[in-house]
């Protein structure tokens, strides 16, 4: 069996990429690592609580890593923490890692590159199959999540902190992809089959948050992709504890 570590977002598109994972007898999963934010204490992009994130690690019975970057991170820094983490990764002997990227070739294609240089192998359980299969199949299997944030320009505050179910899909508009493969929107995932018990939480406050990054922010990890281009963007949080 390979030795794997497998990219956990603490959402569901991860949850059934696990979930899969664990059922091919090609990989040994032992290892989740997860991407947070140490000024606040929450997994990226997602603002899960880190408490949360290690529950659900707990609860899926697989140790968990967690790679720290700061709240303003350049490309950078970026590179050399990831770096630093993925050499450790290497000395430790994993040779595959897994991720529950969906359709975004440029993604992709970063990611390959980046562990090409340390002769590590992506595996992409979901890979170009339809999102709307993706969510149904992952609603069928049993697993439960909630919104914990929603691009305020594509969603309203409705969206977060709000569960995935069919009603859900039926609301979403048509230029939102419905597993949110687009940044759209990100969930936590609390039950299902990779579970030994579900995720207890609490439903907090809803609060929108705003950043602009301008033309000279070309350092800035989260500088938009079109060169030259202002990246005004807003979203809705709902906090879990």
């Amino acid at each position: 069996m390979k030795k794997t570590y497998f990219n956990w977002s603490s959402g569901k598109d991860s949850a059934l990429a696990l979930y899969k994972v664990l059922q091919d007898s090609d990989y040994n999963v032992d290892l989740l690592v997860t991407t947070v934010n140490k000024n606040f204490d929450r997994v990226s992009m997602h603002g899960l609580r880190n408490e949360l994130l290690s529950k659900q690690a707990a609860s899926i019975g697989i140790n968990l890593k967690t790679i720290e970057f700061p709240a303003d991170v350049t490309m950078d820094l970026y590179s050399e923490i990831m770096k630093k983490a993925m050499d450790s990764l290497v000395e430790q002997e994993y040779s595959h890692t897994i991720f529950g990227d969906i359709f975004l070739e440029d993604l992709k294609a970063y990611r390959d590159t980046k562990l090409a240089e340390v002769n590590i192998k992506g595996v992409y359980p979901l890979w170009k199959k339809d999102t709307k299969e993706i969510l149904q199949e992952f609603l069928d299997l049993g697993f439960k999540a909630i919104t914990v944030c929603v691009n305020a320009k594509l969603l309203g505050e409705e969206f977060v902190g709000r569960i995935i179910d069919e009603q859900f899909i039926k609301d979403l508009p048509e230029n939102v992809d419905v597993c949110g493969e687009n940044g759209e929107f990100h969930t936590f995932v609390f039950d299902g089959p990779i579970f030994k018990k579900p995720i207890d939480f609490t439903v907090g406050e809803k609060t929108l948050r705003s950043y602009t990054l301008h033309d000279d922010d070309d350092d800035n990890c989260y500088q938009a992709k079109k060169e030259g281009a202002n990246h005004d963007t807003s979203f809705w949080y709902c906090d879990l504890t």
